[in-house]
């Protein structure tokens, strides 16, 4: 259990501080020694922190009024998730979090060779908020549905990180009373992420030291490699 989440908060701490879009790893590593959703407690917690780390360095620049408009909608998602989490088993959960990671790997590769005018709609902007909540709850990987919202929203650089950090904060605080309403977040379970803390922090060191020092493309698909070998092991097994 302490390699798998010193592993996890490792990750964590790496990804927030660095290239992002390696949620996608946490989850399967948590669930080495947590299967099912009882993972989803263990992780919180690191998110909470390494967001409040986050935003004590982004604490400027931050646009209220996207976040206005994008949080009511991520809050439902929660919701969605959380009556979806209260009525599956463990082997459900397995192969619906394997689809929800594919299924957000094609979107960072469709993003890759189309990102531009990707949602002329409105509603297809709004409705990134819903998606973003539920993955978010489902399988903590809602980084690629924010950061196409935030991208819509033509902010500047400084506004655009600020508001990301912000907004997941506010996003994995709601998480807290729907996973704590479910039992799969608790005391004990908070108890075992503070054994991810030294892990998170070296992570977070590492992260930010190496930011300018990697090649972002082959360390991307090096993140999508291993987050598929972990959905189709959720397949699998």
């Amino acid at each position: 259990m302490l390699v798998s989440l010193l592993l996890a908060g490792l990750v964590t701490g790496f990804s927030k501080f660095s290239v992002g879009g390696m949620g996608l790893l946490i989850l399967p590593i948590v669930m080495i020694s947590f299967p099912g959703p009882e993972a989803l407690g263990v992780i919180v917690p690191l998110y909470v922190a390494t967001d409040l780390m986050a935003i004590s360095l982004y604490r400027k620049h931050i646009s209220w009024i996207v976040l206005a408009r994008f949080i009511p909608l991520g809050a439902a998602g929660i919701l969605l998730g959380g009556w979806l989490l209260a009525s599956i088993n463990t082997q459900v959960f397995n192969y619906l979090l394997s689809l929800v990671i594919l299924c957000i790997l094609a979107l960072g590769i469709y993003l890759d060779n189309k990102p531009e005018n990707i949602m002329q709609h409105p509603l297809a902007v709004y409705f990134t908020g819903l998606l973003a909540g539920f993955i978010s709850l489902i399988a903590n990987a809602a980084g690629p549905i924010f950061s196409l919202f935030l991208m819509e929203q033509k902010l500047s650089k400084e506004a655009y990180i600020s508001t990301r950090a912000w907004g997941f904060l506010i996003i994995n605080l709601s998480k807290v009373p729907v996973l704590w309403s479910l039992g799969l977040l608790n005391w004990e379970v908070t108890s075992a992420s503070l054994y991810a803390l030294p892990g998170m922090l070296l992570g977070a060191l590492i992260g930010y030291w190496l930011l300018r020092r990697l090649q972002l493309t082959q360390f991307k698909w090096l993140i999508r490699i291993m987050a598929s070998l972990g959905a189709l092991k959720l397949l699998v097994f």
